[in-house]
């Protein structure tokens, strides 16, 4: 919230120099106030002087200059402190405060904008007609600012959340903000030449054109783009939205200003959306479906290259080959054969799926389990179990024939041992497999034990982790679910995949 409250200073000061800039600029450029001209003449025909500085741009900046405070007042200091935190007494007199301070100043600015009044009218007359259009520019003020906080209020409280987890800020593209801004300087301008019919236009049509670009851009064109829909539901989705864009452009146009020229406002309007509004969120959608594919395509090349070669350098390690060979060594002089020469094939086989089988995109399921078997299957030989440390391995194959990514599961089992094993304590390994017709599931639960600070293993669960988690949100997105949980002695993962027929 506070840095919402930031951005809206930073909004309402931008709002606030443009308003000035679009007050002075025709001024500076010309020497005079357009629009002037009946003020001019009033001022004249009551034989009062007319300045325009003191009669038009001052009036007009003193309402600006004390509008804006009067928002900064309100709403960045006394509903943040005050009201919002139910301190009424205090707070809704300061309220009052404010909107009556923007009436005193607005009235006072009045008296100098409708000055020549004072030819044909009393005091008293002419200050009660100032203080009816300050108390009304005042009122207009308050139930604008109500209605922005109830829109902010309705947002933070039922919309904040799914627009955080959707990412939709983030979705806002530059050209639609650069449109808005063209749209408000536009709007800004053309009110200060009294131009009430041409502002109502620009401001429905400008107002209904985003609406029409944002629908395109997100919702109309990407489905044809990524061959979801045909021409056909192209074509109804865009003539459904130029139909109730013109309809309601027109009908609210029509109905504020009052136009009898609804066939020539109807083409107007149809043109612009034909022109450009469609044919720029064409183009700009089409790209940005280009640059996601290219994207898409290059993590997933660059997450799988780098993977592997993490992965290669995780699993045959020389930590590992080292305490292997040093196992069938000492196997090797202990007894002469059964197990030497099968620690020697299980490390052969390992490598031969490291030198054939992990280069693929995919492999069958059943060739990962051999690998997972193996491996533990030395480990095994290197830690002879004990009745204090406990290894169970419950893997059912029924209706394992999925294909699966290479060395997707062994950095589970390898982390278990790395940090589920321990000589002097009791300790715990358990990993299951299984399968239906379109999922693998796979658990791994072992003991943790404390390492000491200068242990190189000491931070590698967190690395091996990142990486697995890495590959399947590239490999498979969407489509899985990983569940880490971990306590003081206890390490558990389970992973469900989602496989596609």
């Amino acid at each position: 919230m506070e840095k919402f409250r930031k951005a809206e200073f930073w909004i309402a000061t931008g709002f606030y120099l443009l308003v000035v800039v679009a007050v002075l600029f025709p001024f500076l450029l010309s020497g005079e106030e357009s629009g002037t001209y009946w003020i001019a003449r009033a001022f004249d025909r009551n034989n009062m002087d007319f300045d325009v500085f003191i009669h038009v741009l001052l009036p007009k900046l003193t309402i600006a200059t004390f509008s804006y405070f009067a928002f900064l007042l309100v709403n960045n200091w006394v509903v943040p402190f005050f009201l919002e935190k139910k301190h009424y007494y205090a707070g809704v007199p300061l309220v009052i405060a404010a909107f009556g301070l923007l009436f005193l100043f607005t009235m006072i600015a009045f008296t100098y904008r409708y000055g020549y009044q004072l030819g044909y009218k009393e005091m008293q007359a002419f200050h009660a007609s100032c203080a009816r259009r300050a108390f009304g520019t005042t009122l207009v003020c308050a139930i604008a600012y109500a209605f922005y906080y109830a829109v902010k209020y309705l947002y933070f409280t039922h919309l904040h959340g799914w627009f955080q987890k959707n990412n939709i800020w983030r979705k806002i593209t530059v050209e639609i903000v650069l449109f808005f801004i063209v749209w408000i300087v536009s709007l800004v301008m053309i009110s200060q030449d009294n131009g009430g019919t041409i502002f109502v236009f620009v401001l429905f049509t400008g107002f209904f054109y985003q609406l029409t670009y944002i629908v395109a851009y997100y919702y109309i064109f990407p489905p044809f783009h990524n061959k979801r829909h045909g021409w056909g539901i192209l074509w109804r989705n865009l003539l459904i939205t130029i139909m109730l864009s013109c309809g309601l452009t027109i009908f609210m146009v029509g109905i504020s200003a009052r136009s009898t020229s609804m066939e020539a406002l109807a083409f107007m309007i149809l043109l612009g959306e034909v022109m450009f509004v469609f044919p720029i969120a064409w183009w700009l959608s089409k790209l940005r479906s280009k640059q996601k594919d290219e994207v898409l395509v290059l993590e997933k090349a660059l997450g799988r290259s780098s993977a592997n070669l993490d992965f290669l350098r995780s699993q045959i390690n020389p930590h590992f080959l080292f305490n292997a060979l040093n196992t069938l060594y000492g196997t090797a002089l202990q007894e002469n054969a059964p197990r030497t020469s099968e620690g020697v094939q299980k490390l052969g086989d390992m490598m031969r799926f490291m030198l054939h089988e992990n280069h693929q995109e995919k492999i069958e399921l059943s060739k990962e389990v051999g690998y997972l078997q193996n491996y533990i299957a030395l480990q095994r030989l290197r830690i002879q179990e004990s009745n204090d440390i406990k290894i169970a391995v419950n893997i059912t194959e029924d209706e394992c024939d999925h294909p699966i990514a290479p060395m997707l599961l062994i950095p589970f089992v390898e982390n278990a041992f790395k940090h589920g094993i321990s000589l002097r304590n009791r300790s715990w390994i358990v990993v299951s497999l299984s399968c239906d017709a379109s999922h693998i599931y796979f658990d791994a639960y072992n003991s943790v034990h404390v390492k000491p600070e200068n242990d190189p293993e000491k931070t590698s669960l967190g690395i091996g982790l990142n990486n697995v988690k890495n590959r399947l949100a590239l490999l498979y997105p969407r489509k899985h679910e990983l569940s880490i949980r971990q306590t003081a002695t206890e390490f558990f993962v389970h992973l469900t995949i989602e496989i596609s027929k």
